[in-house]
């Protein structure tokens, strides 16, 4: 039986893309995004409970976050949860957990903060795009 691999987010983004480009010429964006859940705590109070999440886009997906996602833009991904590991300057083990977003759609209004005019709500498939082959470095 085959495992599942999938993940769906909604949420702000906390910082514009970033992009850099593979050594075989593939994009690549990296963002961090927020999603906010409220919550009652034990003596009856609402809160607010914050988790932050690194997500990763290749290819055309890539260069559409970098044309119309920015700060404080709300958006809808899916995609698939993936660890890396690697060894830092000083040789210390370091990981990461990210989403590797396979599908990214624009939500709120027209108008509202980070809006960039959307492209008839169009969803990128990630599987049809470049992605980086086990041997290449992603840049992040």
């Amino acid at each position: 039986m085959a495992g599942v691999n999938k993940v769906i987010l909604i949420g702000n983004l906390g910082a514009d893309p970033e992009i850099k480009s593979l050594t075989s010429g593939t994009m690549v964006a990296n963002f961090r995004m927020a999603t906010t859940e409220n919550r009652v705590n034990p003596s009856g109070e609402k809160t607010a409970f914050t988790e932050w999440h690194r997500i990763v886009a290749f290819g055309r997906l890539a260069e559409i976050c970098r044309d119309y996602l920015n700060k404080g833009k709300q958006v809808y991904i899916e995609g698939r949860l993936r660890t890396r590991t690697w060894e830092d300057k000083d040789g210390n083990k370091r990981s990461t957990t990210e989403i590797v977003a396979t599908q990214m759609q624009m939500l709120g209004a027209p108008g509202a903060t980070g809006e960039v005019p959307d492209r008839g709500g169009r969803d990128v498939d990630i599987d049809r795009e470049a992605s980086p082959g086990p041997d290449e470095e992603v840049p992040f």
